[in-house]
């Protein structure tokens, strides 16, 4: 009779454990075969210290995965995976195998970072020198009319200037076109908060002009306390119908970033040379800051026709009259500046 309930109670401990491992075995699956199918893409980016443990952390925290024991549980049978830092594209819901994949193939998602002051050129070079090519040309989705902005100056096209600042995440297989769309989306929400229409309205200009000088103020004004009176300036001479005499407009046609202007250079006769030519170039000559859009918007009252750049640490002068302009160009020389 003992040894009867003896057996009775073995065989009830073996199927207690066989049930046990059974819904182990099917809880695991469940993990790392999630039902309903991927969710919404998700970007996780594992940091240069961090560990493949912390890693798995992450994933199990932004919803890659189910949970991380049971991805910890898999290693037992394939192994801790080799991470390398940086951002990789996942979706919710992936299974254990395809994050393995993912990891597998290093960082898969890069970065974009327009700063203020770039052209598009310089920006196109920026693209083009990610680890990971963009399907399709950014330059040609440049040119083709796939992308538009309502503040390209009439009959231009152009998007010079019109790309919102800022880092964009480039995904695994995306186009040229969808970037380029992402960053002028973003200069279009960047110039609505400032009330760019109205403003530019208001002083009796074009959007499109607006931007444009808050290009030029951008290039000139070199710090954010300037660029209200830079900005005064133009509107100033422009209403007298004087030039606009800015090396920054003659760089631009030139392909330069900075740099002194020679006299040939003032002679080079394109439609940025400012010294020639009456009125604003005919598109933006670089990515305005907001800072800049918003002096362009809103100019420091004032009389100023001239300025001088008087101090290293970008502080300008501006003048009144020639004469003044003239004390500020000697103070420079006396510094050292140009």
């Amino acid at each position: 009779m003992r040894r009867h309930r003896r057996r009775r109670a073995l065989a009830l401990v073996v199927v207690v454990v066989v049930v046990c491992l059974l819904g182990l075995m099917a809880w695991y699956e469940f993990q790392a075969h999630p039902l309903g199918g991927l969710g919404p893409k998700v970007v996780v980016t594992i940091a240069d210290d961090e560990s493949a443990g912390s890693a798995i952390d992450a994933l199990a925290h932004d919803g890659v995965i189910a949970s991380g024991f049971a991805f910890r549980l898999s290693d037992i049978v394939h192994g801790t995976p080799t991470v390398i830092p940086g951002s990789y594209l996942f979706h919710r819901n992936e299974t254990f195998s395809a994050v393995r994949t993912i990891l597998s193939g290093g960082p898969d998602v890069f970065s974009v970072d327009v700063l203020p002051g770039l052209t598009l050129s310089e920006v196109s070079e920026r693209v083009a020198d990610l680890p990971l090519p963009l399907k399709g040309s950014f330059v040609e989705a440049q040119k083709d009319g796939s992308v538009t902005s309502a503040y390209s100056p009439a009959g231009s096209g152009s998007l010079e200037g019109l790309i919102g600042t800022g880092e964009y995440q480039v995904l695994p297989g995306e186009t040229a076109t969808q970037l380029l769309s992402q960053m002028v989306q973003r200069f279009n929400k960047q110039a609505a908060s400032l009330h760019l229409t109205q403003a530019a309205a208001n002083l009796g200009f074009t959007p499109a002009q607006l931007v444009i000088v808050a290009s030029i103020v951008e290039k000139e004004g070199y710090i954010d306390k300037n660029m209200g009176k830079v900005s005064r300036v133009v509107y100033n001479r422009l209403a007298d119908g004087k030039p606009l005499q800015m090396d920054s407009t003659v760089l631009y046609s030139l392909g330069q970033d900075g740099g002194t202007v020679s006299a040939a250079d003032l002679q080079d006769d394109t439609p940025y040379n400012t010294y020639l030519h009456l009125g604003l170039t005919p598109t933006a000559i670089c990515v305005p800051s907001k800072a800049a859009l918003a002096a362009a918007a809103h100019p420091t009252p004032g009389q100023w026709i001239y300025f001088q750049l008087v101090n290293k640490n970008g502080t300008e002068q501006f003048s009144v009259t020639y004469a003044q302009q003239l004390a500020a160009e000697q103070l420079a020389t006396s510094r050292g500046l140009p």
